[in-house]
């Protein structure tokens, strides 16, 4: 027996060199969810809808396609997921604690209608240890299930490799904490991060019937969530080999996701029915899952609509509709429910459409508010009636089903399916740099002396990158740049150069000056010089006749789906391993 599993471990290893396992994680505001695959058997992917819950603790305590993104510390040990149980305290929406610049993280639904049970991030334990344990959490789960899965020779052998998505407007410091916390719970250096409308597109393209596509139609992707609702736009370029799609307007989001109406929900039963004697948490326990389970979803907006919704132990009231345990909501009373929700997802779905200055053919509805009735229709009924409102199969899943599909493009290029040319840039990104005074361009800004050139300079912004810009990841940006010192002050170890952007919200132009408009500081880039004898470094005189080092270098950029990747290149030499400082 010890003999047959050390042969299969052997050609377990043997065959698995050039194989992996990927896992993608679909890290959400409200519900997260796993899929997982082999690049051997691309074709065979899983979705993880084994949790436990807080009475088993096992593999099968409940089964979902998704489980809450929660979290209740018991001392030293952390519940998550399904383990929460609605009673007491718990961390919610922390994962929203990892990009605090984004407007949307406060909007007036979650100022009008809190949860009276989420501790904010931050209350007592900080937003990047909240995510940290809730993903550690989830990777413990996944790898536990996997052992059920798989055979532990292919387990010990294949490397293992995750996918995690981010919002489409995540900023570049909330990539770099998202990264940091999926390292530190043990998801490795490898992770690739991916935007989470981007990967529901891949998934939700590949699902259409391809007979129905054309080049030049354009799509708006609409991932409605629990928490937030995130849209980005496409205009198909090619069809093939493979479908390939462009950006056709930079991503928007709210944080306007179907837990509001839970919440707005509970403060509807409180103002209805709070005074009644038998009133306590029970009875808002109960009616609360009744409502998520079955109104919510079998809402379609209609006013004659009737729903039944269970208030054990309250006393029959006539004037407040209760009558033996059961209290009578009407259609009408639910619309007025769903009206500030839906209002903001339309307003958004307008905006993105109206972005993309295309016609477009459709607008796909992911995620599980995505996939309600009575969004579809007020969607439908606000936007052109040539526009095709549709709900494409696996909604709630087409996340975390669509990041796989990327991940395994990546590892082996045969399997895509669907490609994203191109994108467009979400920001300004540049640098400062020395320009020859000029008396009619520059006469109300500080100018200095240049030595060197022997010319008077003024600062000012060099903008490789321009919001809406077309990028792609095959095609870095590379900009030449020069610096100079003068040999009297010896050799200097490293050079530095910082990157700024800017988000131009209102559109007006990239700015051009740094203490213009907003500018920000976005990260350093350095690379070490000193293993570069001073002898090798350029000297050139200056115009003054003294000796200076004269370094020329470029600076790289590669616009990923969700993040961008910084080099500096000196001598043909690319420094990957550049230091860089997010501030």
């Amino acid at each position: 027996m010890d003999s047959a599993t050390t042969d299969m471990e052997k050609m377990a290893l043997e065959e698995g060199a050039d194989r992996k396992l990927l896992i993608a994680v679909d890290f959400g505001t409200t519900f997260s969810g796993v899929a997982w695959a082999q690049t051997r058997r691309p074709d065979v992917q899983t979705i993880i809808i084994q949790w436990p819950d807080s009475t088993s603790g096992g593999l099968e305590g409940i089964s979902s396609d998704k489980v809450p993104t929660e979290l209740r510390y018991d001392g030293n040990d952390a519940k998550w997921g399904f383990q929460v149980d609605d009673f007491g305290p718990r961390h919610q929406w922390f994962k929203l604690d990892l990009d605090p610049s984004q407007s949307r993280g406060v909007s007036d639904l979650s100022r009008q209608y809190p949860d009276q049970h989420a501790l904010p991030p931050g209350y007592n334990v900080s937003g990047e240890k909240l995510c940290t344990d809730y993903l550690t959490a989830l990777r413990k789960h996944t790898e536990e299930v996997l052992k059920h899965k798989l055979p532990q020779s292919i387990l010990k052998s294949t490397p293992i490799e995750y996918i995690i998505t981010v919002p489409a407007v995540w900023s570049d410091v909330a990539q770099a904490k998202t990264r940091s916390c999926a390292e530190d719970a043990g998801m490795g250096k490898q992770l690739m991060i991916i935007s989470e409308p981007e990967a529901a597109a891949i998934y939700a393209l590949h699902a259409m019937d391809p007979h129905s596509i054309q080049i030049g139609d354009t799509f708006v992707l609409c991932d409605a969530g629990g928490g937030t609702v995130d849209l980005i736009s496409y205009t198909v370029s090619a069809l093939k080999p493979i479908l390939q799609v462009e950006e056709a307007a930079t991503g928007t989001g709210r944080l306007c996701g179907s837990t509001f109406l839970n919440r707005i929900f509970n403060k509807f039963l409180v103002d209805k029915l709070g005074l009644n004697e038998e009133w306590d948490e029970e009875v808002v326990e109960d009616a609360m899952k009744r409502f998520e389970l079955v109104t919510k979803k079998a809402f379609r907006g209609s006013p004659t609509e009737e729903f039944v919704i269970p208030v054990p132990g309250l006393a029959d009231d006539p004037e407040q509709g209760v009558r033996r345990g059961k209290f009578r909501m009407t259609g009408a009373e639910v619309k007025k429910i769903f009206e500030p929700v839906v209002e903001e997802v339309v307003t958004l779905v307008r905006g993105q459409i109206a972005a993309t200055n295309k016609s477009v053919k459709a607008v796909l509805l992911v995620g599980g508010f995505g996939q309600n009735a009575y969004l579809r229709e007020t969607i439908r009924a606000s936007v052109d009636p040539s526009i095709e409102v549709m709900q494409p199969p696996n909604g709630w899943t087409a996340v975390v089903r669509g990041a796989l599909m990327k991940g395994l493009s990546v590892m082996e290029p045969t399997t895509a399916r669907v490609k994203v040319a191109s994108r467009s840039a979400r920001k300004h990104y540049g640098t400062e740099r020395m320009t020859k005074y000029d008396a009619m361009k520059h006469s109300k800004r500080p100018n200095y002396w240049d030595a060197y050139d022997g010319e008077y300079k003024v600062n000012d912004m060099d903008w490789f990158i321009k919001k809406g810009d077309p990028v792609n990841e095959e095609k870095s940006f590379k900009r030449q740049y020069h610096k100079v010192w003068p040999v009297a002050e010896g050799h200097n170890k490293a050079v530095s150069q910082d990157l700024l952007m800017s988000q131009d919200a209102d559109n007006t132009g990239a700015p051009t000056y740094k203490d213009s408009g907003d500018v920000r500081y976005l990260a350093r880039l350095t690379a070490d010089l000193s293993c570069i004898p001073a002898n090798d470094l350029a000297q050139k005189t200056g115009k003054d006749g003294r000796q200076y080092y004269s370094v020329h270098y470029d600076i790289e950029m590669t616009y990923y789906s969700a993040h961008t990747k910084y080099a500096m290149v000196y001598k043909n030499v690319k420094y990957d391993s550049v230091t860089v400082e997010y501030v």
